[in-house]
C-alpha cells in the first residue's frame, strides 16, 4: 500500500490507526521543524504542546486492547534512519537547559533521581516513531500499531512522559516567576545527589537570560 492511499479521502478519519498515525506523523515532522531553529523563541512552549499531543496517542495506545501483529516475526525494515542530526540541532537550541532529572521508574522505591537529556529523549521517540511509521507507510497497518504500542509501553511513553514533566516545570518555572536553579556542570553521567548543592547557586540566572527573556515572559527577579 502506498503513502498515498494510506492518506485517501476514501479512509475513515475516524478509524483508530489513521487517527493514531496522523499524530504520531505530526509530531515527528513538528519536532523536526522546531529543530530546525528558525523560531527558538517559541521552541519550549511548541514542544510542551506537540509531546503533549503525542501522550494523548499513547495513552490510546495503551489503553487499547493487546495488539497482535499479522506475521510472528516483524518484517525487516532495513537500517534506522539516522537521528543523530536531529538529536544535535536540538541539544544546541536547548542549551543549557537541556539536562534535567528525572525519576526512572515512580514504583521503584528509594530510587535516586539520574540526568537526562531533552534532546536525547526526544531523538530516541522520533525513533520509535519512525520505526512503526515504516511498517504503516508500507502498508503493513497492524504491525505499526504493534510496534507503537509495544514500544509505548517499553520505551517511548516513558521517555516522552518525562520529557513532558520537564517541558512542563520549564515553563511553570517562568510563569510562575520562580528561579531555577543553576543547571551549568550537571551532566548525565553525573551522580545527581552529589551535584545538588553546587546546583543551587546562582539560581535563576539561567532562567532569566536564557528563557524568560527569549520566551517574552516576564523577567525573573
Amino acid at each position: 500500500m502506498s503513502d498515498a492511499s494510506l492518506h485517501a479521502t476514501s479512509q475513515d478519519p475516524n478509524d483508530f490507526a489513521v487517527q493514531i498515525s496522523d499524530q504520531i506523523e505530526s509530531f515527528i515532522v513538528a519536532v523536526t521543524e522546531i529543530a530546525k531553529g528558525d523560531e527558538p523563541d517559541s521552541a519550549v512552549p511548541f514542544l510542551l504542546l506537540e509531546v503533549s499531543q503525542l501522550m494523548l496517542a499513547g495513552g490510546r495506545l495503551g489503553a487499547h486492547e493487546d495488539i497482535v501483529p499479522d506475521e510472528r516475526y516483524e518484517p525487516d525494515l532495513g537500517p534506522e534512519a539516522d537521528v543523530d542530526e536531529l538529536r544535535e540541532r536540538l541539544a544546541r537550541m536547548l542549551d543549557p537547559i537541556d539536562v534535567y532529572s528525572e525519576v526512572f521508574d515512580p514504583y521503584e522505591p528509594r530510587k535516586a533521581p539520574v540526568a537526562a537529556r531533552i534532546s536525547d529523549d526526544l531523538a530516541d521517540v522520533v525513533t520509535d516513531l519512525r520505526h512503526g511509521m515504516a511498517h504503516y507507510r508500507a502498508g503493513r497497518v497492524t504491525e505499526a500499531l504493534w510496534w507503537w504500542q509495544f514500544s509505548y509501553f517499553s520505551n517511548w511513553g516513558s521517555t516522552a512522559s518525562a520529557t513532558l514533566r520537564a517541558l512542563q516545570s520549564l515553563v511553570a518555572h517562568v510563569r510562575l516567576n520562580q528561579p531555577l536553579a543553576e543547571l551549568d556542570g550537571l551532566d548525565t553521567d553525573e551522580d545527581l545527589s552529589s551535584a545538588e548543592d553546587a546546583l543551587e547557586e546562582e539560581a535563576g540566572r539561567v532562567m532569566a537570560e536564557e528563557i524568560a527573556a527569549p520566551l517574552g515572559l516576564r523577567t525573573v527577579k
